[in-house]
């Protein structure tokens, strides 16, 4: 078993430390060539600070466990090949500042957060992802792929001018009654 251990004297003051991973603020392993999943005991390190895994070849799924690096302001993972989504819990981490998704096969619609909203849409370019930032909305995306296809929209074309329909109505009524009104009461009218 191999035991890890460090004693840091820093201004003055002894700090002892059974694991020195604990430590790690900082993985910058751009440019590499690695591949293969991200192993999860990376994922553990929950004191990173800055996670920079671009430019690999990096396969598989992002780990949801990505979210439980509660300290996590700067991730990296571009110009890798993961694919499917991104992991909800990626919306956990809120001191994210920086993201760079950009240049993979992920699919799907970005999790909501104030954090992933924030971020500019070329931090998602080269990935089939839709929802905000993105001008693309996962809505639409389906609807007009659907219709497209010869399907026929269930009910929506009836929906549509039922509103518009509902929406002349109440104009109608509410421009009559207030002109009804000062038609009938004369004393209205002078106000």
């Amino acid at each position: 078993m191999f035991i890890e251990e460090a004693s840091l004297v820093m201004k003055g003051i002894a700090a002892e430390y059974n694991t020195i991973l604990n430590l790690v603020r900082y993985i910058d392993l751009s440019h590499n060539n690695f591949s293969g999943e991200i192993p999860t005991e990376l994922t553990s390190l929950g004191a990173v600070q800055s996670l920079n895994l671009s430019d690999n070849s990096f396969t598989g799924r992002i780990p949801s466990s990505i979210g439980a690096m509660s300290a996590l302001e700067s991730i990296d993972l571009s110009g890798n090949q993961f694919d499917g989504e991104i992991p909800q819990s990626i919306s956990n981490l809120t001191f994210l500042s920086f993201l760079n998704f950009s240049n993979n096969n992920l699919i799907g619609k970005i999790p909501l957060s104030t954090q992933m909203q924030s971020f500019e849409a070329s931090c998602f370019i080269g990935n089939e992802l839709c929802g905000a930032p993105l001008p693309e909305n996962c809505t639409e995306t389906v609807q007009t792929s659907d219709h497209e296809n010869g399907e026929e929209l269930d009910g929506d074309e009836d929906e549509v001018d039922w509103f518009y329909v509902s929406m002349a109505l109440g104009f109608v009524v509410g421009f009559w009654s207030v002109i009804g009104s000062l038609l009938v009461n004369k004393r209205w009218r002078y106000m």
